[in-house]
């Protein structure tokens, strides 16, 4: 008999930077920990364009430490389909907070069938006292190095602090 498997799906605004890095981190963390094969792991993004490669800016970064984001693919739209498939929906700011809540209450066909996905912002997980700007992951599209380093620190802290959530602490 197959091991059920924990949906978490990453999301940002263009599935580009932020949610492939998220998703490379947590595959990364999750395999450290033995824990990998109890996990359905994607990103998606509430803005993006199909097909586009992660962000030049999150490979550089997730390299420098030795991470892969292969695993992230190209990018993809969030649909209602994920309401269902994915039990944790972990977005990157409260933009995308507000998109991901608009997709659970909008349907040109009726209420989302089986939304059963509890979504939240990464840095809520790490720091459920957090307010206001406190809560988001700065996109760092626009930025260099630096930016992008300080977006690694971030998501990494966030999915640590999810996979102590839902597997315990290492």
């Amino acid at each position: 008999m197959a091991t059920p498997t924990t949906g978490v799906l990453f999301v940002c605004h263009a599935n580009m930077c932020r949610s492939p890095l998220a998703h490379g981190l947590f595959v990364h963390r999750a395999r450290q920990r033995g824990v990998l094969d109890q996990l359905d792991i994607d990103s998606a993004g509430t803005w993006a364009a199909d097909g586009i490669a992660p962000h030049w800016g999150s490979l550089h970064v997730a390299e420098l430490f030795g991470i892969s984001l292969d695993v992230a693919g190209s990018s993809r739209v969030i649909s209602p389909d994920d309401l269902q498939r994915f039990a944790h929906i972990i977005v990157m700011d409260r933009a995308n907070l507000a998109d991901v809540e608009r997709l659970r209450r909008l349907s040109a066909f009726g209420a989302v069938e089986g939304d059963q996905a509890t979504v939240r912002l990464l840095r809520a997980v790490e720091t459920p006292h957090a307010r206001g700007a406190d809560l988001d992951v700065p996109d760092p599209v626009r930025g260099g190095e630096p930016e992008f380093r300080q977006v690694y620190e971030l998501v990494d802290r966030g999915c640590v602090a999810l996979l102590d959530e839902l597997f315990g602490p290492s």
